[in-house]
């Protein structure tokens, strides 16, 4: 979906069986995104972390397939990236500002990335949205990383 900017809209969703206030935690701590948030195929090192408004953050998703079939943002295998923590709203809402470290102009500029915490029956609605998606990132690998990312957290919650 295009939105005013003329930039693309992502997004997915999916039931989670914890509580909003469980899953709204591993969204907060590096050990668990760095467990959930790669999506398949991919690991994550987290370099600097403050889950505040305002706080910073700054990672890397590297590919795990070494065979050249796929080519990072910011290097041979890696995608980094930095942003910040706009809004914290326990429970409910996070919403982070996002830019990627790449060369490549199609991947420049700032996207945001609006989590929503629903309580539903069985469990938690989590939902993504992706606004300002670099034109650089196609749509179709975008929705297959947001629901790995959402299949990932669904199966960390469990484990717990």
């Amino acid at each position: 979906m295009k939105t005013t900017s003329g930039k693309r809209t992502d997004a997915g969703s999916r039931v989670i069986k914890a509580s909003p206030q469980t899953i709204y935690q591993a969204f907060l701590d590096p050990e668990a995104i760095a467990a959930w948030r790669p999506p398949e195929g991919m690991s994550a090192e987290i370099y600097r972390f403050e889950p505040r408004e305002g706080g910073i953050f700054r990672m890397s998703f590297r590919y795990n397939d070494k065979d050249g079939t796929t080519r990072g943002k910011t290097t041979e295998d890696a995608d980094i990236f930095q942003g910040r923590f706009e809004e914290l709203v326990p429970n409910k809402r996070i919403v982070e500002v996002v830019e990627f470290e790449s060369d490549d102009p199609a991947f420049a500029g700032e996207m945001k990335v609006i989590t929503s915490f629903t309580p539903v029956e069985g469990g938690t609605e989590v939902s993504i949205v992706c606004e300002d998606v670099p034109e650089g990132i196609k749509e179709e690998d975008h929705q297959q990383g947001i629901a790995s990312s959402l299949k990932n957290l669904a199966a960390f919650m469990e484990e717990k």
